[in-house]
């Protein structure tokens, strides 16, 4: 399989350049070269496969060739060993992606990298520098996944004060080959340095850099596993499924649209967001006017500039009217959220993140004109990771789980820096 950049399709790399080189040299992301549906006795079985299983056929059959089946199986056994259970709360499903290290959606996706990098980097003789942007949950994924990985030195950038506590904590308190750069600004200015990083003649020389922000193709792989172990759950009642998901860079709704290009019969996905509303306006209008990001209480979501609308545009050849019969998409506000996770709380004794609300609130405001659907929506996150949020929004106190609580008892450990992409080359270049 080869890959082409979003940018140029005569753009071809293999699976190990498009994952150490995380963003085209032309500054596009790398797409699989041809996408085509699994076998049908795949998805007739699909309920009789574990986790494992049915992430590794899916895996094998997109990048079989590029890595051995000894080497692949091995990378997927170590990335899945949580479950995504999908959990009724009213009348649709709650798919929950916070069973994992940290908690959070993404480390399906940090986990797979990580294996797939830590392959790679014993291969060569010169250590993978992983640059990641985070709003949130990416970064304490990334670092956990990495963490102490033979041949790999993560940075992981983040905007100052723009981060719950937990999140902050669990990637700026690790050390080793972690280091944490608190950025003044936003995310958008975090995933901007990232960018101007590869693209810079003298870093690139000097390093061997990649990314582990859902740009590198190689995080959206096992963010399609999900999608397929949700319908393995449903079993016989997978009919007109609607996949609800909470949006920020949209690499998890991308992984969707992928995985039904691969042949899972999603029904429609809606793009929920909260006040950055970009995609939903461009859905609406046609328009695409990226813009600074709003700050929310669904932080994760805060972007302002989506770097996987790019994928998005190449799936549907740019095509709005084609885009629009696969993804519906909605946004609301802090009030609305706050709203949801009440409701939700005393109708369904079930407590939401305020992202995972978001997806909700999408979900039910599809339901209101499309009902006889089964509604799933994202829950991307353990409420716990925005303690102090949950905590004001439903009046009670909100028990931590012991791996949440781990981390606030450690010391945080960051260099301060400005937006100013010369600082972060300066720091780079003394690596």
């Amino acid at each position: 399989m080869e890959f082409y950049s979003t940018n140029n399709k005569e753009t071809r790399v293999s699976l190990k350049e498009a994952v150490l080189q995380g963003l085209a040299p032309d500054n596009g992301l790398y797409m699989p070269e041809h996408i085509s549906p699994l076998a049908d006795p795949f998805f007739r079985d699909l309920h009789r496969k574990s986790f494992p299983q049915l992430s590794y056929e899916v895996a094998r059959h997109l990048i079989g060739g590029d890595i051995p089946d000894e080497a692949l199986k091995k990378i997927i056994d170590q990335t899945i060993t949580f479950e995504a259970p999908l959990v009724k709360v009213g009348d649709c499903y709650s798919l929950e992606l916070f069973h994992g290290p940290t908690l959070a959606f993404k480390d399906f996706g940090a986990r797979f990298l990580a294996g797939l990098l830590g392959y790679y980097a014993r291969q060569q003789d010169k250590e993978v520098t992983i640059l990641v942007a985070t709003s949130g949950d990416t970064g304490s994924a990334v670092a956990n996944g990495f963490l102490n990985v033979p041949g790999t030195r993560v940075v992981v950038l983040y905007p100052s004060g723009k981060v719950s506590e937990i999140q902050e904590k669990q990637f700026t308190t690790l050390g080793g080959n972690i280091t944490a750069l608190e950025i003044e600004g936003t995310f958008d200015d975090c995933q901007r340095m990232v960018k101007e990083a590869f693209l810079d003649a003298a870093l690139r020389a000097k390093l061997f850099l990649t990314s582990a922000n859902s740009i590198n193709m190689a995080r959206l792989i096992p963010q399609m596993f999900y999608y397929f172990r949700a319908f393995a759950q449903l079993g016989a009642d997978a009919k007109d499924v609607v996949f609800a998901v909470p949006c920020g860079n949209f690499g998890n709704l991308t992984a969707g649209l992928i995985a039904k290009r691969l042949g899972l019969p999603v029904k429609q996905f809606i793009a929920a967001t909260n006040a950055n509303d970009i995609v939903p306006e461009y859905l609406s209008s046609g328009t695409f006017a990226p813009r600074s990001s709003k700050q929310t209480i669904s932080n994760a979501m805060d972007v302002g500039n989506p770097s996987n609308f790019a994928r998005m545009l190449d799936l549907f050849h740019s095509d709005l009217p084609l885009m629009q019969k696969d993804i519906t998409g909605y946004h609301f506000t802090d009030e609305e959220t706050k709203t949801a996770m009440v409701n939700v709380l005393k109708n369904d004794n079930y407590i939401l993140d305020p992202h995972g609300a978001v997806g909700y609130l999408g979900l039910k405001k599809y339901q209101q004109t499309n009902t006889q659907v089964t509604g799933i929506f994202l829950e991307t996150a353990h409420p716990g990771k925005f303690k102090e949020v949950v905590e004001e929004v439903l009046a009670q106190e909100l028990p931590l789980p012991d791996k949440l609580n781990a981390f606030l008892s450690k010391e945080k450990k960051t260099i301060a820096m400005s937006n100013e992409f010369g600082q972060l080359k300066s720091f780079l270049l003394q690596f």
